[in-house]
């Protein structure tokens, strides 16, 4: 029976919460088209007979925050429960199943099927076609990390390295280009060593790693851009800077992940680099592109990290002149090395280390976002400013915020900008008249379209399953 046929009291509703990384955000949007395609509708408020919360296990507030939502979605009853999957449910289950009967814990994602089976889901997408509450697109290409970092606990929440094939990302992309979506972000657990897997064991000409990938995508039709998540410094190789200096559609924006700038600490954090190496691979970046953005992760409060541990990080982050700083206070992960490792840092040390960081932050993001001002810049527009009526904010290439006069049809679409001057930690300008009054509409969907693997269970046999795709 279609939705469209499906009288009220049949009509089953769900939310979908996701806490934590663009991958987590990828899988709930997977399982959302899975829902929709058996006849749920989405709600953005109010009770639902589903609620699905992905969650995060990357640090402690983390965890707390999970907790804390799937409580209160415990108030409401659901018919259907709380589902819960993700990192905190591969990290601690039990602590999940204590929260309370209703609570349905997916410790392993290839039961997913299986629950949801008796939730009424019968069939499955080959990926997603739309991003549920977004204008641009997160598409997972790989999962799993090698790297084993001691403060980490991912490798031991997703301990299988897995990349997508090449086919399977290029058909997703097409589909989500063709429903009107113009920025693309490859995204994954290790990007940078997307292919790994596909590539072992044959010849290098045969391999498909993250370069090929991007050769391969830039020559899909159609109007859009690509954008990578994020980056280990031994990965900005000269293969993968010249695949983005010959495709123009990727983005000039790379995220490389420092986490510190003294040697003695990323020794300790077991990263596979020196500070001399990192700042030599950014230097090639900017020596590759006019005034790219690059960001980057600081981890401050690392056991054992001293003063001049801390000078060094400080310093390095100058000398690199980061566009932008993340900034995370080490959080121990059971199970972890670094979470029994001696002399922790008190935490009043650790917030002042903080504080400092965060304020060279908004030094370097001033003086990046200053850089720009005079230039011409592709922005995504994504939604309407409220403080300013009549106004538009969206992401440009480099991966800052715009403001701009716009129009309500430019949602959703690349608009050239220039940009006039910086407004708090963002840029403000005028959309180029000549070439945005050209712009299509974006094309609109009654619901989204998905290509749906389809099982067909006899009544009297057991019911066959689906199989998720690779990489999920």
């Amino acid at each position: 029976m279609s939705v469209a046929l499906q009288t009220a009291a049949e009509l089953k509703t769900c939310r979908l919460f996701t806490l934590g990384c663009k991958v987590n955000q990828y899988e709930t949007q997977y399982v959302l088209e899975a829902l929709q395609g058996n006849g749920y509708q989405v709600t953005e408020a109010g009770a639902a007979d589903l609620y699905i919360v992905n969650t995060c296990a990357v640090t402690h507030e983390a965890e707390g925050k999970a907790r804390r939502l799937i409580r209160r979605l415990l108030r409401d009853r659901p018919r259907y429960g709380v589902l819960v999957l993700g990192c905190f449910v591969s990290r601690d289950p039990e602590a999940l199943r204590g929260l309370g009967a209703q609570v349905r814990v997916v410790a392993d994602k290839e039961r997913l099927p299986e629950i949801l089976a008796e939730c009424g889901v019968r069939a499955w997408p080959r990926g997603i076609s739309h991003f549920h509450g977004h204008q641009r697109a997160f598409v997972k290409v790989q999962d799993g990390c090698l790297l084993n970092c001691t403060f980490c606990i991912i490798p031991y929440v997703r301990p299988r390295f897995v990349s997508r094939p090449v086919a399977e990302i290029v058909h997703e992309v097409e589909r989500l280009v063709a429903n009107g979506y113009r920025e693309i972000v490859l995204t994954g657990i290790h990007l940078g060593h997307y292919g790994i897997d596909l590539s072992r064991g044959k010849p290098k000409e045969q391999w498909s790693r993250l370069w090929h990938l991007l050769d391969r995508l830039a020559e899909l039709p159609g109007e859009f851009r690509i954008r990578l998540s994020s980056l280990e410094a031994a990965e900005v190789r000269a293969d993968l800077l010249e695949a983005c200096r010959r495709n123009p559609r990727i983005c000039p924006h790379f995220h490389v992940c420092l986490q510190s700038g003294s040697n003695r600490i990323l020794q300790a954090m077991r990263r596979r680099y020196r500070v001399e190496s990192f700042v030599k691979n950014c230097e090639m970046l900017r020596q590759a592109f006019d005034n790219p953005a690059i960001s980057t992760d600081v981890i401050v409060g690392f056991p054992g990290e001293t003063e001049e541990d801390f000078a060094a990080t400080f310093e390095v982050a100058e000398r690199v002149g980061f566009a932008w700083i993340h900034i995370f206070p080490f959080s121990p992960r059971q199970g972890t090395p670094a979470a029994l490792m001696p002399d922790q840092v008190p935490t009043h040390i650790l917030q002042r280390r903080k504080e400092q960081l965060a304020d060279l932050d908004r030094k370097l993001r001033r003086r990046y976002l200053e850089s720009l001002v005079g230039k011409k810049l592709e922005v995504l527009v994504e939604k309407a400013e409220e403080r300013l009526p009549g106004h538009f904010t969206g992401t440009a290439c480099r991966g800052v915020r715009v403001v701009f006069p716009g129009k309500s049809e430019w949602l959703g679409r690349l608009v050239p900008v220039r940009i006039a001057a910086v407004w708090e930690k963002s840029l403000v300008g005028y959309a180029e008249p000549s070439d945005a009054e050209e712009l299509p509409k974006r094309p609109e969907f009654s619901r989204p379209h998905t290509q749906l693997q389809r099982s067909n269970p006899s009544p009297a046999k057991k019911l066959s399953l689906p199989v998720l795709p690779a990489g999920w």
